[in-house]
């Protein structure tokens, strides 16, 4: 195993120690000048607004003071902030942040751009469609700008909003068939009904899209007009989820999700209406999808006649870092297209999308599994090599920067495979985007706010995404850096864990319920003698009050700091699950499904992305002083079980 050269993570960040302050100071100064002479020679005959001297007056000295008060209170405030930047900290999906993107976010603020359309940012909107390219290119989609089939991709403010655009846009794609059936297109090779049409699969739906775009743009105006309008009022977006689906008696299409999935995708079928009935929770194996379940639930749903909209993987659960099988979910997807079950596949990678990086050589081909391999002691499995690769296979892909692309948070991102289907989700503002573009791949998407969510969205997080990948291209050898020092963490967290596991043994049985697939590890500990679970929570829960940033009192009270989840049955299955409970001495009947204190076990959970866990400037490593210190934790909460019970 190669180690990552700790000198090629030096400069990336502000550094544990604020190492870098001034290389961060230089580049604010800099570039807050910079901004000041930019508004200068706007028009430099123009006269100063506000005059000379106007500092010195009371009027100003007064709002001068105020402000100077508030401000030095919200800078102490803040000083009981969660230390995200410390290689203690190992709770959270954040750590420090990569100082291109810092720099460049507080480079872009006080130009404000709004990146709704290229009105209210020429700049940052090309930057936030450049960033989409690079992510789409990160993950094996097409990412050519000249090509029409190119991948688009947009930010948003977080991986649920992200997930959320991945329905609307699944569900678009799906109802359009039926609109273009229901208006007598004049289209060649329609389905024969409106059944069929809403069964077919993501690729055919794509292929009518863009025949439909390719026959109105030959026709004259008066007929382009006429069946526009005519497929609009058809579509369930015209119509509405209840109007859409009461006709011809369609069902309402379910969402298949695995039980590991983020609750955004509750969230997600609420907001669109489909209704949280519609999101069937598939058993889990081991954390992961569990594909087999996944398809007799798709058997049921067949024989049933009940469409489907998506099916869910997860690359990096949120609680345990699991990665589901996206390879074997995508040839799913193809083996019932061709029983004419149609639905889309969306990978949540809201947490491992940029794992990716690893997988992939600085010419964009994929990197094999042993070129990988070569670089950790048991990352990653075959399992999960295909299944990385398999993103490229995905009809859409969630990804957070703001996660393991060390960025500012308010940065999530949505990639589809093919730029064409997002003109499916356009809305019409004329106050606001003055007509649809044409032109190249940038013209035609300069005006965001036709396609996403939200309205109003800050440019200055593109920017700071976008310069972070020319600076650290995405790519094995750039930006794959920081993400092999992350694993390189989590396999020596992994040793580390095994010796407290021994060390501890006489007091209490511990365990890692699963190996990880990605750089979250949790640890499950239950004082020896002990069968409540109950009680094994409380204990664990009394772990996590002494690895908590409490806000009253002060952050060097606390050595170290994590964060705690929850296991339950229904996502360990009951191999795992037996297995589990066994390891740590707990009956199986003690978990009662149904009871919310005793249907989950309360466990540890470790994020590993601090790129500096390694260093041994104090003697031992960061996770060597953590073992220590959970150690201490777990003797004196067993030789004071009152305490720990409270």
């Amino acid at each position: 195993m190669n180690a990552v050269d700790p000198a090629t993570l030096y400069p990336c960040f502000l550094g544990p120690y604020g190492e870098n302050d001034a290389l961060l100071e230089s580049l604010t100064v800099e570039f807050l000048r910079d901004h000041v002479y930019w508004r200068r020679n706007l028009h430099p005959e123009d006269m100063p607004v506000i005059p000379t001297g106007a500092n010195r007056s009371p009027a100003f000295l007064d709002f001068e003071a105020r402000m100077r008060r508030e401000l030095h209170q919200l800078s102490a405030a803040l000083k009981r902030s969660v230390p995200f930047h410390s290689p203690r900290y190992i709770g959270h999906m954040v750590s420090d942040l990569l100082l291109p993107g810092l720099a460049a976010q507080m480079l872009a603020l006080p130009y404000n751009p709004n990146n709704v359309s290229a009105d209210a940012a020429p700049v940052t909107i090309g930057m936030e469609l450049k960033a989409g390219l690079q992510l789409a290119a990160m993950v094996g989609y097409p990412a050519d700008p000249a090509d029409p089939a190119c991948a688009f991709g947009h930010l948003t403010s977080g991986g649920t909003l992200a997930n959320v655009q991945g329905l609307r846009l699944a569900l678009a794609m799906k109802g359009f068939p039926v609109a273009l059936v229901r208006a007598g297109a004049p289209l060649p090779n329609l389905p024969e009904g409106v059944h069929e049409a809403y069964g077919l699969p993501p690729a055919r739906q794509r292929e009518l899209v863009v025949a439909w775009q390719a026959l109105l743009a030959e026709m004259p105006a008066a007929d382009r007009r006429h069946w526009s309008a005519a497929v609009e009022r058809e579509r369930i977006e015209s119509r509405g989820i209840a109007a859409f689906h009461a006709r011809d008696d369609l069902q309402v299409p379910v969402v298949l999700a695995p039980s590991t999935a983020h609750y955004s995708w509750s969230k997600g079928v609420k907001m669109l209406g489909l209704g949280r009935d519609q999101l069937i929770l598939v058993p889990g194996r081991s954390m992961r999808l569990d594909i087999d379940a996944l398809a007799d639930a798709l058997t049921g749903l067949r024989q049933r006649q009940v469409p489907v909209l998506m099916a869910v993987g997860v690359l990096g659960s949120t609680e345990f870092g699991t990665i589901d099988p996206l390879d074997r979910l995508a040839d799913l997807r193809d083996a019932s297209a061709s029983q004419g079950q149609g639905f889309a596949i969306h990978a949540d990678a809201a947490w491992g999308g940029y794992l990716a990086t690893l997988f992939r050589n600085t010419d964009g081909s994929d990197r094999s599994w042993a070129m990988v391999r070569s670089e950790f002691q048991a990352f990653p499995s075959r399992e999960v090599h295909a299944a990385v690769l398999a993103l490229a296979r995905m009809d859409s892909i969630t990804i957070d920067p703001h996660k393991l692309g060390y960025l500012p948070y308010g940065s999530g991102a949505f990639l589809c495979r093919d730029q064409r289907m997002i003109s499916l989700l356009a809305e019409g503002a004329d106050y606001v985007f003055g007509g649809t573009a044409e032109g190249d791949y940038f013209s035609r998407h300069r005006n965001l706010g036709r396609y996403i969510p939200e309205g109003s969205k800050p440019g200055a997080n593109a920017a700071a995404v976008y310069v972070t990948h020319r600076v650290l291209p995405l790519d094995s050898q750039r930006f794959g850096r920081l993400q092999a020092a992350s694993m390189q963490a989590a396999e020596a967290f992994l040793d580390e864990a095994r010796a407290f596991i021994d060390r501890i043994a006489p007091h209490a049985r511990a365990c890692v319920p699963f190996l990880p697939d990605s750089n979250l590890v949790c640890l499950a500990i239950n004082p020896r003698g002990n069968t409540s679970l109950l009680r094994m929570n409380r204990f664990m829960r009394g772990l996590h009050a002494s690895l908590s940033a409490d806000p009253t009192r002060t952050l060097q009270q606390g050595e170290y700091f994590g964060s705690i989840t929850t296991l339950r049955r229904d996502a360990m299955g009951e191999e795992d699950t037996r297995r589990v409970m066994q390891a740590i001495d707990l009956p199986l009947d003690a978990m009662v499904e149904g009871d919310e204190s005793l249907d989950r076990l309360v466990v540890l959970r470790h994020t590993l992305m601090n790129p500096f866990l390694l260093d041994e400037g104090n003697g031992s490593s960061y996770l060597a002083g953590y073992f220590g210190f959970l150690e201490r934790l777990v003797l004196r909460a067993i030789a004071e079980p009152d305490a720990a019970d409270a």
